[in-house]
Parts: structure tokens; C-alpha cells; sequence
């Protein structure tokens, strides 16, 4: 697994790693042609009510996966996020069964 940290005007913080991380293996565990991660965190200072972003790219055999999501904090971003990547990698691995 391996999963790359991007902060956009944001301070790096070792527990939000730990908890996207923590999320991502289990996505990891349950896919295994994913490759690779790329996570960005932005803040949207104009955006009073939400402005925090989550960006996912994953890396697999064929085009990558993106997914954000705006959310009030950056936990309840990234879960939104994993689950919009999972309703896409669902699509994706019925391109994958063998016929």
C-alpha cells in the first residue's frame, strides 16, 4: 500500500494520516488490483460553513480514480470520499471478472 500526503495551506497532522491511512487499508485489503494513493487536503478559506477538502486519487490498472468532498472537518471529508471511491470501484472490478 502505498499512500502519498499532500497538505494545500493546511498543517500536516500525523493523526489524520493515521486515520486516512487506517481507512484506506481496509480499501486496499478489499481491492487487491489497487496500486497506489494519492491524498490531498486543501482548506477553502472563502467557504465559511464547510472548506475543508479531501481529494483521493487512486492509482490501478486503467484510468485512476478521483473522488473530494467539502465537509466541515477533514474526518467526515475523507469517509465521504471513500465511499464516493467505493461506489466507483464497484463499477470498475465488474469490468475486471473474468466471463
Amino acid at each position: 500500500m502505498n499512500v502519498n500526503f499532500q497538505y494545500v495551506n493546511v498543517d500536516v497532522s500525523e493523526t489524520l494520516n493515521s486515520f486516512t491511512e487506517e481507512k484506506l487499508k481496509k480499501l486496499f485489503d478489499r481491492y487487491d488490483f489497487l496500486i497506489g494513493a494519492t491524498v490531498r487536503f486543501k482548506q477553502d478559506d472563502k467557504n465559511h460553513t464547510k472548506g475543508k477538502i479531501c481529494d483521493i486519487e487512486l492509482s490501478l490498472p486503467g484510468p485512476r480514480i478521483f473522488a473530494a468532498s467539502d465537509e466541515k472537518n477533514y474526518e467526515v471529508a475523507v469517509k465521504e470520499t471513500i465511499s464516493d471511491l467505493v461506489r466507483q470501484l464497484k463499477k470498475r472490478k465488474e469490468v475486471f471478472k473474468p466471463y
